[in-house]
């Protein structure tokens, strides 16, 4: 499957693919957090509003197979001393078969230099994935830790890995 997909830094044409795909994306993390969608049917969306409208910060990117939108990340502190993988998601019908790893690759080979990237412990798939990509990105140079999400002591703390 990875010969079939593209990643491309998304424009303001794909922000309605990607809005779609955000609402698949908080859904999954609602399992770990316990977040509801508001009345309206949607998730709290400030990082995907961010990642169109702040490019100096930011910079969305979308996963293709073929005509299919099949994921997105979005990249912040574009001009930090790290970049941060602020949000990433892969659709069910594309884990596992090699997408995510590849789309990571390309999205940390276009900004040169320190990454981090967050999670949850809860989340078992994503402890996996990103201590593969952190393994196969940067050998044995990654730390991880865990560090309290900022105004909410209510929730675990987030695992966070820097390579």
């Amino acid at each position: 499957m990875p010969g079939d997909v593209t990643v491309r830094r998304a424009t303001d044409d794909d922000r309605p693919a990607v809005e779609r795909l955000w609402l698949l994306f908080r859904h999954d993390l609602s399992e770990f957090g316990g977040q509801l969608p508001r009345p309206d049917g949607t998730f709290r969306d400030e990082r995907l509003h961010a990642a169109f409208t702040d490019p100096d910060d930011w910079s969305p990117y979308l996963f293709t197979a073929g005509r299919h939108p099949v994921g997105f990340a979005f990249v912040r502190a574009l001009t930090g001393p790290a970049r941060v993988l602020n949000s990433f998601f892969v659709v069910r019908g594309v884990r596992r078969t090699g997408v995510g790893l590849y789309a990571v690759r390309d999205v940390v080979a276009r900004h040169p230099g320190p990454w981090e990237v967050a999670f949850q412990d809860g989340n078992l798939g994503a402890v996996r994935f990103w201590r593969r990509v952190a393994s196969e990105i940067a050998g044995d140079a990654w730390t991880e830790e865990r560090r309290g999400v900022p105004g909410r002591p209510d929730l675990a703390p987030d695992v966070w890995i820097s390579f």
